[in-house]
């Protein structure tokens, strides 16, 4: 008989204890610890006859190792490629999260239907006739993409095995249950264990894996968070269902950048890529209002331009309100202070609230110049004109900083139509004969004088 033994994992972070304790004593969550059922037996591998036949590695010496270009497989889908860095690495493992219904299963399952490589899809969740009512709308012709419903690891493994397919698709890693260990699906063991068995049958194959992963009421991963060590790539698929636009973003990618941004329109035949977003974070509203600013910013290797929308009103409280929405609350602040101190405009006693249109968050230090613009824009109700955009960092002093990258932030605000854009005076800008007027600047009181006399 194999041995059993029990353990007690926290629900939230996944930490294990030899007896129940009421709090984690690693995240400080009460009630979270709850006992499982482990079995202990000796494994086999996913495929014995492969585990036998693999050869140790020897140790070799750094200038013996072959640097050869590691050949990526290509998903057909722009987007998804620049998030990953070129796309898919053979067997590596992807995990994607993301909040209920904003269009994961849909992504992969369209990404699916149009590789032209053999791709078993996997699912836990539906059944094989909800999954072809959803490839009827995005893509019915598909002839490479297999379905497969079932949630035991060894049961996909034979499978697997049967169809040799060239991408295998797993929705979701919470849904599979090992026979390995005594605990219900979606257990901190049972995500474990066969995360543990996937990732031995990529490398072993070196056949690429992608995972759907539920998240928690935080926004975080579900389960412990030794699952997104063991993964290669951490993809976050983010957006409100009220809004038709999707981002997906890098946490963490063993192959490529994690600053690049891949961003879809959700329709009702999937997803469709934006391949340039900055047409869709600009409103195309003709009216001249106040409190609105264009700046320049980079994400990855893409510029984007972005719409900043400030308001400035009297504080009906003692207390002024400082609210921000896709920013930095605390670089507002001290954007605030420095206009306080160095521009002499006493907003202390005023609400300020601050917005990033189209649901995205940008750290950019590039954005500064256009947020004090529109604040500023706010608090005089004066609208900047329509034709103005701002690359430019504001320092403590007042001074208006330089940035990288400025020829490519001024080359995106031309092919956009924009005539103006204020830089700092200390950039130096490689562009020649350019149609769109450059203003240097070095203090912010020459900027607000330029704009609102």
């Amino acid at each position: 008989m194999a041995k059993t033994k029990t353990a007690f994992f926290c629900q939230n972070c996944g930490t294990q204890y030899a007896k129940w304790v009421g709090q984690c004593t690693a995240c400080k969550e009460w009630n979270t610890v709850v006992e499982e059922l482990v079995q202990k037996e000796e494994k086999q591998s996913w495929k014995t006859s492969t585990s036998s036949a693999r050869k140790a590695s020897k140790p070799l010496r750094i200038n013996e190792i072959r640097t050869d270009k590691e050949l990526r497989l290509n998903t057909y889908d722009l987007e998804f490629n620049r998030v990953l860095g070129g796309g898919l690495v053979p067997g590596a493992l992807v995990l994607i999260g993301g909040e209920p219904g904003v269009g994961k299963s849909t992504l992969l399952l369209q990404i699916a239907l149009k590789l032209p490589y053999k791709t078993l899809y996997v699912s836990g969740e539906e059944s094989q006739k909800q999954i072809k009512m959803r490839a009827d709308r995005i893509y019915p012709d598909s002839e490479n993409c297999l379905v497969l419903t079932e949630t035991k690891t060894q049961n996909i493994f034979r499978q697997i095995e049967a169809t040799e397919p060239d991408i295998v698709v797993i929705d979701s890693i919470q849904t599979l249950h090992s026979d390995y260990i005594e605990s219900a699906a979606g257990s901190i063991s049972q995500i474990r264990e066969c995360t543990a068995e996937l990732i031995k049958f990529a490398k072993e194959t070196n056949t690429p894996v992608i995972l759907i992963g539920h998240i928690t009421k935080d926004g975080s991963i579900a389960g412990p968070k030794i699952l997104e060590h063991m993964v290669d790539t951490v993809l976050q698929f983010e957006g409100d269902r009220n809004y038709v636009y999707r981002i997906l973003r890098s946490l963490k990618n063993r192959f490529g950048s994690t600053a690049e941004l891949g961003i879809y329109e959700m329709h009702g035949g999937g997803l469709r890529q934006v391949n340039n977003p900055s047409e869709i974070l600009i409103s195309k509203n003709d009216e001249k209002l106040s409190g609105t600013a264009i700046a320049s910013t980079i994400e990855g290797m893409r510029p984007l331009m972005i719409e900043i929308q400030a308001l400035v009103s009297t504080a009906v409280y003692g207390t002024p309100q400082r609210s921000t929405t896709g920013y930095n609350a605390k670089r507002l602040n001290m954007l605030l202070a420095v206009l306080e101190k160095r521009a002499g405009f006493k907003l202390g006693a005023k609400d300020v609230f601050l917005n990033i249109t189209g649901g995205i968050s940008v750290d950019d230090p590039a954005i500064d110049l256009a947020v004090i613009a529109a604040i500023l824009s706010s608090n005089e109700d004066i609208f900047i004109e329509k034709g103005v955009c701002f690359a430019a960092e504001v320092g403590l002093a007042g001074e208006i900083r330089p940035v990288q990258r400025v020829d490519q932030r001024i080359l995106e605000a031309e092919k956009l139509g924009f005539s103006t854009i204020y830089v700092s005076k200390n950039n130096k800008i490689g562009l020649k004969n350019t149609k769109i007027e450059i203003h240097r600047a070095s203090r912010i009181e020459d900027v607000v004088s330029d704009l609102f006399g």
